[in-house]
């Protein structure tokens, strides 16, 4: 290497490092812009649980950063972070042992960035944030009577709340059925009694959440009917694993066989189309849309009916176990199908064991599901009217012949279409408790 390039390269060398420090000295000397602050949440009803969330940044790093709860003018240090002049610095804190009474109460969030402005001070930020402390929980009050419920089936509550909040409804264990806000400014919850839980296990509570994140459990009167449910066997031939599985070897490319294909589907895959139906019905309207008792396919048998449990067998061997949550409906072949009730179509299309499929939302959390179908007259949005085609039978999915496989859910869980099919049923346990 020449004389002339090492000088080159000692010179470009010395440019870059005076332009380097020339920009530390600018935003450590000449940076006059304050650090950005944010808060969550930043105003609003909270309770003494609520997690509180502080941030601040600035290029030149965070000197210094303090949270102050001001209350009837005392004025208390809740958190300070540690001078580390990182770039963002953040502060998590609550009330909870701030001791103060229910009212109003702000936090002032400050923060020193690194700059050397102000005489080496750094630049200095404040943002104060309005709350109101609110640690008393809602009353629910129960208008209804009467709670009966067949298990597998379906009930309703009618409520009230006495002030506003951000969630309502029944819990059973780890199930939550949502309630919606009538008109009137009542609540109703449709919810039912699961199939998989047992008379004994069956504690049903009626809870809310209030703005402030407070929430009130409490029981309520109801009586239960026992039902059992049949069990069945089927054979799995040869034929129909070559008739059915193709349509699903792009799922499970790595399965060896077609037993092992179907195994996947029947397992597997039943787990999360189930799932999406759960996760669909949590987005229901809050409007009924439904009214009276819903419609059956005509001129239609049953077939497999509601949590009927089923022992698969292939060659003599039990090979799975699963449950049917729906009624298999068999007719004419390509036979049209009108919808069950009024509603909004929420699903179209091919999906899982369920085929061609149809669901329509009814409002409430009330939904219904059309499986197998050969045949969609109907798009997703549309606004069906009770007894409206919305499609043909037929045999996608997992079935073994041409049938409706019709399914209610409330909330996402399945529940037993006979008692929606029941207009008395439906006078006297849902619909006066729903605005109807």
């Amino acid at each position: 290497m020449s004389l002339n390039i090492k000088k080159i390269i000692i010179i470009a060398m010395s440019v870059l490092a005076c332009l380097a420090l020339g920009a530390g000295s600018y935003l450590y000397f000449k940076d006059t812009t304050p650090p950005l602050i944010t808060l969550t949440p930043d105003s609003g009803p909270v309770g003494k649980a609520a997690i509180f969330t502080a941030r601040a940044e600035d290029p030149s790093g965070i000197r210094s950063m303090s949270v102050i709860l001001i209350e009837n003018g005392k004025r208390t240090t809740l958190a300070s972070a540690p001078a580390d002049k990182s770039l963002q610095s953040e502060l998590t804190f609550d009330l909870a042992k701030t001791g103060f009474k229910n009212g109003p109460f702000e936090l002032e969030i400050t923060a020193v960035d690194a700059s050397y402005h102000r005489m080496g001070k750094g630049n200095s930020n404040s943002k104060t944030a309005s709350f109101m402390l609110d640690s008393k929980k809602p009353r629910i009050a129960v208008e209804s009577m009467q709670h009966n419920l067949n298990r597998g089936g379906s009930g309703a509550i009618a409520y009230t709340v006495n002030e506003s909040v951000t969630s309502s409804g029944v819990r059973i264990g780890n199930r939550f059925f949502p309630g919606y806000e009538l008109p009137s400014g009542d609540f109703a919850c449709i919810f039912a009694f699961p199939y998989d839980i047992e008379v004994a296990d069956f504690q049903p509570k009626l809870e809310a959440t209030d703005l402030a994140g407070n929430t009130r459990s409490r029981t309520f009167a109801f009586h239960v009917n026992n039902r059992t449910f049949r069990h069945d066997t089927i054979n799995l031939p040869d034929s129909f694993l070559q008739a059915k599985m193709p349509q699903y070897e792009d799922y499970y490319p790595d399965e060896p066989d077609l037993l092992s294909v179907y195994l996947k589907v029947n397992g597997e895959m039943r787990i999360k189309d189930r799932a999406a139906i759960l996760s669909l019905g949590q987005t229901s309207s809050s409007e009924a849309s439904w009214k009276g008792s819903f419609l059956r396919l005509p001129n239609a048998a049953n077939r497999a009916r509601f949590a009927d449990s089923r022992t698969y067998r292939y060659n003599g061997k039990d090979v799975d176990y699963q449950t049917h949550l729906g009624i298999d409906l068999a007719s004419l072949k390509n036979a049209p199908i009108p919808a069950a009730n009024a509603g909004r179509i929420v699903r179209t299309g091919f999906h899982g064991i369920y085929g061609e499929n149809v669901i329509i939302d009814h409002g409430l959390g009330l939904m219904s599901l059309y499986s197998h179908l050969s045949q969609i007259d109907v798009e997703d949005g549309d606004i069906v009217t009770k007894g409206q085609i919305i499609g043909r039978t037929g045999a996608t999915g997992l079935a073994g012949g041409d049938h409706l496989h019709f399914g209610v859910y409330v909330s996402g869980v399945a529940v037993n279409p006979v008692e929606w099919w029941d207009a008395s049923w439906i006078r006297n346990n849902i619909a006066s408790r729903v605005g109807q």
